[in-house]
């Protein structure tokens, strides 16, 4: 793994850390990209990498994409982000668990996590035995809000969708919409299940083709019919493309690909490089800024967790309220950018930078 600071995707972050405990078989990696806002906030990737130098990739990228993300989320947290390196046989033990909370507790406050891929809310219950810098904990509050932030996220897509039939297709309601998601776990697998109640019609991909097929048989559909193979789905006429997986997928290939009038999906880091927000804008495509729409599980752990701090509770509904905006947020980015004459992510990108003193 070479030295961060020569990275490309580099960009002035505050702190980066190389965390290994030898002991427990940890190996992780710690970015803040800004503390501008408060704490660094964002959840714990556990993954392996068949390329070390991909792991700071990673780390690097989505700690950027949470200072945009929550910045623009009106949130009162910077962007951080770790990832742990897991073998491939992903082990996951206890003492490796203990020994990242003591990781996270030693930054004094500077970093807050959460669930990501390969980490869930079991996980970050043993996390917080050793440290309180710990978000998207469950409550035995029944009027609390708490625990995994995934369906949250969903939700904000859904309305993030919502948002973009109505801009480009000039369509008020879903019902009929044709939307092809790639990827159907926490937050894929949720955004389908609302997409269905609302009427629109699903294709669905992931790389775990049967569980694609029993979300399919689950949400009442023919699992021949609705579900194809994941390298299948960039391919798919649509009126919405909704990628849900890992990130990096919109590069020259993929973008060529896309049948969609617009692109609106939780995958983080969908966009390859700089360069490919400008170039889905030039085909025509609408494209929703993945750190804008995608907000919403950020949104609902922050809440509970400055709630918990504070010694009061986060309810459901604020959660709901501030969700409300994502679609409003959305729809001021795409105004701005026709009117400017550049792409929604650049505008995003812009707007981002200057809340968090970089603009």
């Amino acid at each position: 793994m070479g030295a961060f600071w020569t990275e490309p995707d580099f960009d002035d972050h505050e702190r980066v850390e190389l965390v290994h405990d030898r002991a427990s078989g940890l190996t992780a990696i710690f970015a803040l990209h800004s503390t501008h806002l408060g704490p660094g906030a964002g959840g714990t990737r556990f993954w392996h990498y068949s390329d070390p130098e991909l792991t700071m990739r990673d780390a690097l990228r989505l700690s950027r994409g949470m200072s945009y993300k929550n910045a623009m989320a009106g949130l009162p947290m910077g962007g951080g982000k770790a990832v742990i390196l897991a073998d491939e046989a992903r082990t996951k033990s206890p003492e490796m668990l203990g020994a990242f909370g003591d990781a996270i507790h030693a930054l004094g406050g500077a970093y807050v996590t959460a669930e990501d891929v390969g980490i869930g809310v079991a996980d970050t219950v043993a996390i917080s035995k050793r440290t309180p810098f710990v978000a998207g904990l469950p409550s035995t509050d029944p009027q609390a809000t708490g625990g995994s932030p995934g369906p949250w996220t969903a939700l904000g897509i859904f309305h993030g969708i919502e948002a973009a039939v109505a801009y480009k297709l000039g369509r008020s309601e879903l019902s009929g919409v044709h939307v092809a998601i790639q990827g159907t776990g926490s937050v894929g697998g949720e955004l389908a299940g609302r997409l269905v109640r609302a009427g629109a019609r699903v294709t669905l991909a992931d790389v775990d083709r049967p569980r694609a097929e029993l979300l399919a048989v689950n949400l009442g559909l023919d699992a021949e019919q609705v579900v194809v193979c994941a390298d299948e789905i960039m391919d798919v006429d649509c009126d919405v493309f909704s990628p849900n997986a890992l990130g990096a997928i919109l590069d020259d290939a993929g973008i060529a690909r896309i049948c969609a009038p617009i692109v609106a999906g939780g995958e983080n880091n969908q966009l390859a490089r700089p360069e490919h927000g400008p170039a889905i804008a030039e085909r025509g495509i609408l494209y929703a800024p993945d750190y804008v729409i995608n907000a919403g599980g950020i949104i609902a752990v922050t809440l509970e967790y400055l709630a918990r701090m504070s010694g009061t509770i986060a309810t459901s509904r604020e959660v709901h309220a501030k969700l409300r905006e994502i679609p409003e947020r959305l729809a001021a980015v795409w105004a701005s950018a026709k009117d400017a004459g550049m792409s929604p992510d650049k505008v995003a990108d812009s707007m981002a930078q200057r809340l968090i003193g970089r603009g």
